[in-house]
């Protein structure tokens, strides 16, 4: 049935059929047999009709669908786009309503984006207008109106709650601009509470000094730790990042810290950095790319950690083991803190290689040349130096660190690191090697290794070592689920304690949903300190995490 009579009625009735059938696919609305027969046959027959249309005639020029770049014949919508008759950016003066990119493409693999379906609508309907303007639409027979009228009252439903969903959406969308905190903020948090509880075998425990650490177990305690991450970003590749955090009792809050203090067995969690019920402010620095795969961070307070030595099975202590010396390198990071510094980080090409340099001063705001006061360094640390003395300032106590990664796949890493400096006025140097290893869909294994070198301590110019390594499992019960069990060395070195200590963890975190994680914790310490006499250290932890 011949329904018009030229090509610009032909053009808005097929516009307006197309979209009408659109929506009939997209509501779920079934249209009766004859009137989708009799509608996909005017379409198919305007398709024909239109790519026998003279290619000189200025009004119907156009490129065929079959010679878009990217739209073959195989194609399984090739058929729909030729009823459509989307035209490439040549011929767009054909038709005004759908188009192809002004590249010859049409780009049908990926999702069209509601600034798109807008344009593309509005060009169809300000077509109509215009047809309808220039008295043309008498020549629309009158069958044709009334199929067009009769789909329009068949669809009044579905245009109506669209309208009201649309409306709706608006209003949400309306009210979360309202609501929302900034423009270019984003808040994350994380708490933890945790039970722990702990005792030991024999009378006594004593340091490596000899002196008495306990002669009966602690109490039992109720801990908690809460950060708050404010991360601001300006232009996309950047990051502003200000936390905020609080923790209970410091690194004394768990019976760990009681019986060994001395070579990490302390619960990492606390210590980093210790509070004491106290709010304070755990980093601020400033992050941006200074060309393509080049960034550079650069703050006040920055921790070396959150860069340095990272591994994906034995790093994070919230999430993984909790002893301070299963979660990284013990004798490279004479300076276990925050601190004044700046990070470079480098990746090659967008290759496997990375390269990451740090220099870092944990007492970075302190003009005095000797000054007073705690510094944030590690426990062996002050044990090697009792004296504290030296200067301060951004170029006092200082570390630099370059660790060199190779990262092939997911599923394997290797890195190198140096890490030298000056503590309590003293030189100190260090190597290392931190590896991973997904040996299986669900399990790997991983480990590190540590040999440094401490001058003039109170112990003379000694050499200690370090290693660690476990076995890790992920998803083995329930997808979001970990366990893991590790054993290391902390402080390997002939010429404090008579015998070495030895730590072991054994974890598994549930993940109760994507917010929420419940974790028990073991852990044991043979010949804690490096003295022989001491008995057994056995701890045990609830730990539970809260992430929003």
């Amino acid at each position: 049935m011949q329904l018009f009579k030229n090509y610009g009625n032909k053009k808005i009735i097929l516009i307006s059929l197309t979209l009408i059938n659109l929506l009939s696919l997209s509501s779920g609305k079934t249209l009766a047999t004859e009137d989708k027969q009799e509608l996909m046959g005017q379409i198919q027959n305007y398709a024909e009709e239109f790519t026998e249309t003279k290619p000189n005639d200025p009004i119907t020029q156009q490129i065929p669908v079959y010679q878009l770049d990217d739209v073959l014949p195989t194609d399984w919508a090739y058929s729909a786009l030729l009823s459509l008759r989307v035209s490439g950016a040549c011929c767009k003066h054909r038709y005004d309503c759908l188009s192809g990119y002004p590249d010859n493409t049409y780009r049908g693999n990926r999702a069209i984006t509601r600034y798109e379906f807008a344009a593309a609508l509005n060009a169809c309907w300000q077509t109509l207008e215009n047809f309808l303007a220039e008295s043309q639409a008498e020549l629309i027979q009158q069958d044709d109106l009334i199929v067009i009228e009769r789909l329009i009252q068949d669809f009044q439903v579905e245009i109506a709650n669209l309208k009201a969903r649309t409306e709706a959406l608006e209003n949400r969308v309306d009210a979360l601009e309202a609501q929302q905190f900034s423009t270019t903020t984003k808040l994350n948090g994380q708490t933890i509470f945790a039970v722990n509880a702990g005792g030991f075998d024999g009378d006594r425990l004593i340091d490596p000094n000899g002196r008495e650490l306990a002669d009966k177990n602690p109490q039992a305690t109720l801990l908690y730790r809460v950060a708050f991450d404010f991360d601001t970003s300006f232009r996309g590749t950047d990051l502003l990042k200000l936390r905020l955090d609080t923790g209970s009792n410091g690194f004394l809050d768990n019976a760990n810290a009681i019986l060994e203090p001395n070579f990490g067995s302390v619960l990492d969690v606390s210590g980093r950095p210790p509070r004491d019920d106290e709010v304070g402010i755990g980093r601020v620095f400033y992050s941006f790319q200074v060309v393509e795969n080049l960034s550079l961070s650069i703050g006040p307070l920055i921790e070396a950690l959150d860069y340095i030595d990272n591994n994906s099975y034995a790093a994070l202590s919230f999430r993984d083991f909790s002893t301070s010396n299963l979660v990284y390198n013990y004798v490279i990071f004479p300076v276990d803190g925050i601190g004044g510094g700046a990070i470079l980080k480098w990746n090659p090409g967008g290759s496997a290689f990375n390269l990451r340099a740090l220099y870092i001063s944990p007492d970075s705001d302190n003009p005095t040349q000797n000054g007073q006061g705690p510094l944030p360094v590690s426990a062996f640390t002050s044990l090697l130096y009792s004296d504290g003395r030296g200067s301060r300032g951004l170029f006092g106590f200082h570390q630099g660190m370059v660790e060199f990664e190779y990262n092939p796949s997911s599923r394997f890493s290797l890195r190198l690191i140096y890490s030298g400096g000056r503590v309590f006025a003293r030189r100190f140097d260090a190597v290392g090697v931190n590896f991973e290893w997904g040996f299986a869909s669900k399990f790997a294994v991983f480990g590190r290794y540590g040999y440094s070198s401490y001058q003039d301590t109170d112990f003379g110019d000694i050499n200690p070592n370090y290693w660690m390594a476990g076995l890790s499992g992920l998803d083995v019960l329930q997808e979001g689920d970990r366990v893991g069990v590790a054993v290391g060395q902390p402080f390997i070195v002939n010429e404090i304690g008579n015998s070495t200590q030895t730590n072991l963890e054994v974890f598994y975190s549930y993940a109760v949903n994507d917010n929420i994680s419940i974790s028990p914790v073991f852990q044991a310490v043979f010949d804690s300190s490096n003295q022989e006499s001491n008995g057994t250290i056995f701890t045990g932890t609830l730990r539970t995490v809260f992430y929003f």
